[in-house]
């Protein structure tokens, strides 16, 4: 039924959502994806770092961007300064450096309470996906397109996949959580 399909359509956006959420969460470590929604202004456009340089991690905690034309340097370190990654990057005339500090106890605390409140929030996602799944099989039992047996069916089938999305929201959660609060 289409119902199923539209819910795991938008159930499998509100994962890819979550984990996209979850990849701009620094962990202490260097990790490209936090530069993700940093725009360096390139000849008036806003551009993406990656599309304007080279990214790499140099080290566990350093972050190197090699922009392709280097009058660049400048506007670079400008967009990262003015971003909210809080991390400032020093310029040494080839290259950007960025150094991610350790993460204090209390911070990694604060970041898993927010890993574990966009984990609920993508749960109710999923919920309120399950409950417009349900609200299209009761119509299509009132057209009396669907018998009671296959509307029961499909419940039981919705409602199964939102287990499985629920579930899988708690891994991602987890992982997140234990990649936080390791040293």
């Amino acid at each position: 039924m289409e119902a199923y399909e539209r819910a795991n359509g938008r159930m499998e956006k509100a994962i890819a959502s979550l984990q996209n959420d979850y990849a701009d969460i620094r962990a202490g470590r260097a990790n490209p994806s936090v530069l993700n929604k940093v725009m360096v202004d390139y000849y008036g456009t806003p551009t993406p770092i990656n599309q304007v340089g080279s990214v790499t991690v140099a080290e566990a905690r350093i972050l190197v961007i090699q922009p392709w034309d280097k009058g660049l340097l400048k506007e670079i370190t400008k967009a990262i300064q003015a971003s909210e990654i809080g991390i400032n990057p020093q310029n040494d005339g080839n290259v950007i450096r960025l150094t991610f500090p350790t993460l204090t106890e209390d911070r990694r605390k604060e970041l898993s309470k927010d890993i574990s409140k966009r984990a609920e929030e993508a749960k109710v996602a999923i919920r309120n996906i399950r409950r417009d799944g349900m609200d299209d099989i009761k119509k299509a039992k009132k057209a009396n397109e669907i018998t009671e047996d296959d509307q029961k069916d499909e419940e039981e089938r919705l409602q199964k996949l939102t287990d499985k999305f629920i579930k899988e929201v708690e891994e991602i959660s987890a992982a997140k959580v234990k990649e936080i609060m390791s040293i």
